[in-house]
C-alpha cells in the first residue's frame, strides 16, 4: 500500500495551468485529505508508504509526525514534483537532496525510498537511478513496465528486482501489472483505480497474488478520496483523469482493504532482498512501435 502524498492542485497534468509560484495561493486540502486516509487504513489496520512530497512536509511537518506515530513508512515523492526527464542531472539531485533533509528533519525518520513524480523515470531518465544511488537510497519505485504517453519501459521486469549501476545498485519496485499476451495491463491504483471497474482492480490484484505468486502495489493520492475539491479549468482529457469518480474511490477503497492484506514497501522488500535477481534497464528492448501503439492508455 502506498499514498502520494501531493496537494490536489500539484499534479502534473497541471503543470500548464497552476504554476509553482502560485501554489501558496490556493487552498491547501492535502492535510484533511492526507488524514481522511490514515483513518480509513486505522479502521482497517492497514499499513503503507507515503511518499511526502518535500513542498508538502516543509509547510506541514505536524502531518509527518501524524503518520510516523501511526505506524506508516514515509518515503520522499521529490521536493518540488517536477517530471525527472525535464531536470538536469544536477536539478534532480537538488531536489531528492532537499526533499529527504526536510522530510527527515520534519518527522526523524530515515527515507530509504522514492518515487518520482508521473513515474518520470523512463529510459531517458535512467541517469537518476544513479544520483538515487549517490545520495543514498536503498529502493525507487518510480517505473512502470507499460507504454504510456507521460512514463514507463514496457520491457522492464514487472516484479521487483535489483538495478545495477556504476554507481552502485538498489531495488526496483514496479508498479503492478497483469500480462495478457505481449502487453502489460496496469492494476496499480491511482487513476487506474478510479476510471476502470473495480473488478479490474480485484481481479488483477487476485491474479498477481495467485497465479505470480507475488505482491501487487498499490498506489493512491490523498486528493482521490476528495470529490468537493476545487476544480480547475483544463482540457477534457485531464479533466477525464482527474475528476472522474472521485466520488466512488473513498468505497472503492474500503472494499479494496476488507479483500486484501497490506503492508510498507520497506516489509515486502526486506522480505523479497534476498532472492531478487539484477536486471540492466539500458538493455531492455524497445517495445515495437505497432506494439506501441496498441499498448497505449
Amino acid at each position: 500500500m502506498s499514498v502520494d502524498v501531493e496537494d490536489y492542485f500539484q499534479v502534473s497534468a497541471f503543470d500548464g495551468v497552476v504554476p509553482r509560484s502560485a501554489w501558496e495561493t490556493r487552498e491547501s486540502r492535502v492535510v484533511r485529505n492526507t488524514e481522511r486516509l490514515l483513518a480509513i487504513f486505522d479502521q482497517h489496520a492497514v499499513r503503507g508508504t507515503f511518499f511526502v512530497l518535500g513542498w508538502v512536509a516543509e509547510r506541514f511537518p505536524a502531518l509527518l509526525r501524524t503518520i510516523a506515530a501511526a505506524g506508516h513508512e514515509i518515503a520522499s515523492h521529490g521536493y518540488g514534483h517536477g517530471l525527472v526527464y525535464d531536470q538536469s542531472r544536477e536539478a534532480f539531485r537538488e531536489d531528492i537532496r532537499r526533499s529527504k533533509a526536510v522530510i527527515e528533519g520534519a518527522c526523524g525518520v530515515h527515507v530509504r525510498g522514492y518515487r518520482a513524480p508521473s513515474f518520470s523515470i523512463t529510459r531517458r531518465s535512467l541517469w537518476a537511478l544513479d544520483v538515487l544511488i549517490d545520495e543514498g537510497f536503498e529502493y525507487d519505485a518510480s517505473i512502470f513496465p507499460i507504454h504510456h504517453d507521460r512514463y514507463g519501459i514496457a520491457a522492464s521486469p514487472r516484479f521487483p528486482y535489483r538495478v545495477e549501476r556504476d554507481a552502485g545498485s538498489l531495488i526496483e519496485l514496479p508498479g503492478s501489472t497483469v500480462a495478457l499476451g505481449a502487453l502489460n495491463l496496469p492494476v496499480g491504483g491511482g487513476g487506474y483505480f478510479r476510471l476502470l471497474p473495480y473488478a479490474w482492480t480485484r481481479h488483477g490484484i487476485a491474479r498477481l497474488n495467485r497465479q505470480d505468486r507475488q505482491p501487487a502495489v498499490f498506489y493512491i493520492h490523498p486528493w482521490e478520496v476528495d470529490p468537493a475539491q476545487p476544480r480547475i479549468s483544463v482540457g477534457w482529457l485531464t479533466r477525464f483523469r482527474h475528476y472522474r469518480n472521485l466520488d466512488r474511490t473513498e468505497a472503492r477503497l474500503h472494499r479494496l482493504l476488507r479483500a486484501f492484506t497490506f503492508a510498507p514497501v520497506r516489509d515486502v522488500l526486506m522480505a523479497a532482498a534476498p532472492a531478487l535477481s539484477a536486471f540492466d534497464l539500458a538493455e531492455a528492448p524497445r517495445l515495437p512501435a505497432s506494439r506501441a501503439a496498441e499498448a497505449r492508455l
